[in-house]
């Protein structure tokens, strides 16, 4: 029985189909994408050659659980010797019905007493792995403050275009400054519904769990205190050892570092 005609049709009618539809009728990507190379174009090398990247692709694509797009791809390859267009990568990744994921992130402020009087605290996480991936921290709360946080991310993650950064509606947050800083990353700008405080329950929750583990337990004397002690708890304990229920109980270190 020539079960081809039905993953394509499966494929077209819903993309990213593919993967799914060879488990179930018993049969491997690889024939799949080899019999609809054949069939376009009679086997020519070009084609063998694009079949063969395909599954290289769908190797890596699988290796990133699904997130990387066509230039994380790109780069992968290139590390492993294998050098294409990125313009290929997204013809094949398209037609093998893969695409990338845009992160998402979330942020809020916060604010600490110090003796000096108040330290503000910025925060950016990763809403897949609860990292914080930018933070920043001042004695005021203007918009500076929000937007080196995510300038502090962008450094550190290096993202593609198309991250999408959700946040309440605070004027720090729908600042035009902050906007402007966002549209030359490529970041898209989301922001809660009026009155409802938990859409943005995720950047709530580290802060409770920030003030329970530390803030409630010490004083600081001067803001350049709580500064070190955020940056000892942040980046020494809860981005690389602290297990989080919603990660299995895995640290967003190793969240990120393995599959789940």
């Amino acid at each position: 029985m020539n079960v081809y005609p039905f993953i394509e049709a499966e494929n077209a009618r819903r993309q990213g189909t593919v993967t799914r539809a060879c488990q179930l009728l018993g049969i491997s990507r690889a024939a799949y994408y080899n019999h609809r190379t054949r069939a376009a174009t009679g086997g020519s090398t070009r084609q063998r050659t694009d079949m063969a990247l395909t599954e290289k692709i769908i190797a890596a694509h699988d290796r990133s659980r699904g997130t990387y797009g066509a230039p994380r791809i790109r780069a992968e390859l290139a590390a492993q010797g294998h050098r294409h267009s990125r313009k290929r990568i997204a013809r094949l990744m398209q037609q093998a019905g893969r695409t990338g994921r845009a992160p998402r992130w979330c942020g809020d402020i916060t604010y600490i007493p110090t003796g000096e009087g108040w330290l503000y605290l910025a925060t950016v996480l990763d809403l897949a792995s609860r990292r914080v991936v930018g933070w920043a921290t001042a004695d005021h709360l203007h918009t500076d403050l929000p937007d080196q946080a995510l300038r502090n991310a962008l450094h550190q993650r290096r993202p593609q275009p198309g991250v999408i950064f959700h946040s309440d509606r605070g004027c720090q947050y729908t600042s035009q400054q902050y906007a402007h800083t966002a549209r030359q990353a490529g970041i898209r700008l989301s922001v809660g519904r009026r009155g409802q405080c938990w859409d943005n329950a995720v950047a709530e929750s580290f802060f409770a769990t920030l003030k329970t583990e530390l803030l409630h337990h010490h004083t600081w004397p001067t803001r350049a205190t709580a500064h070190h002690a955020l940056f000892t708890w942040i980046e020494g304990w809860y981005n690389t050892h602290r297990r989080h229920s919603s990660l299995n109980y895995h640290s967003p270190a190793t969240y990120e570092t393995t599959t789940t």
